[in-house]
């Protein structure tokens, strides 16, 4: 019986060890962006962003689209992407990095990373969710897009599940006020149904000039659009 109730504790104590340690790992590191929060912070004291203007936030499609502001110049443009970001990384940040603006749009790119990261389409999806209810708790008359995510050569092996968070989040938006949704999916894809090579920097999964010229193109006509 003594050996018995020490092999047990022996086992509770892996379970609980184990379990503590998925805890750990399921916990999202926010401070890991505190530096890039805190200049966007520093940059807003300096020069603060006008209100009522569209907000561009997600991950590294963001962030790397320096020439946004001339590539949508019938707009007023806010770029707040942090490279490597999830969505539920600018859910936490909504405080200092959405809110502030009271912008009258958003644009959110991400998810790419979240996949990559072992979310499932489900996930990445239920955090879109809880993206649009924390942000329309504040700004209940502010829109919300989803810029749909895009394959590359680098992750082609989730682009399956790329396409489905654009569906499910695609599906979720229709009709509904103050959301909606730009495909962008097929926008790299060759004839051969394969991300172009050409449109890729060298890591092969970030845009280069050429790529953001046709993303750039794809949003001009979502806003010319008017929808």
């Amino acid at each position: 019986m003594t050996k018995f109730i020490a092999r047990l504790g022996m086992i509770l104590g892996l379970w609980t060890t184990a379990a503590n340690a998925f805890a750990a790992d399921s916990n999202p590191n926010y401070i890991k962006w505190e530096r890039e929060i805190a200049a966007f912070e520093r940059a807003d004291a300096t020069n603060p962003p006008p209100k009522g203007a569209v907000l561009f936030i997600g991950s590294s499609t963001i962030r790397l689209w320096t020439t946004l502001a001339k590539d949508l110049p019938t707009l007023k443009v806010i770029n707040r992407g942090f490279g490597g970001s999830t969505i539920a990384d600018s859910t936490h940040f909504a405080d200092r990095i959405i809110f502030p603006y009271a912008p009258s749009r958003i644009v959110l790119r991400a998810g790419g990373n979240d996949l990559w990261a072992g979310k499932t389409a489900t996930e990445v999806f239920k955090d879109f969710q809880e993206f649009v209810a924390v942000v329309h708790a504040k700004l209940p008359d502010t829109e919300i897009i989803f810029l749909g995510l895009t394959p590359s050569p680098a992750r082609w092996k989730q682009a399956e599940q790329e396409k489905t968070v654009n569906r499910l989040i695609a599906e979720f938006v229709k009709g509904k006020p103050g959301l909606n949704y730009i495909e962008t999916y097929d926008l790299p894809l060759g004839a051969d149904g394969l991300p172009r090579a050409e449109l890729f920097i060298a890591d092969k999964l970030h845009f280069n000039a050429a790529g953001y010229e046709l993303l750039a193109a794809k949003t001009r006509a979502f806003f010319a659009a008017g929808k």
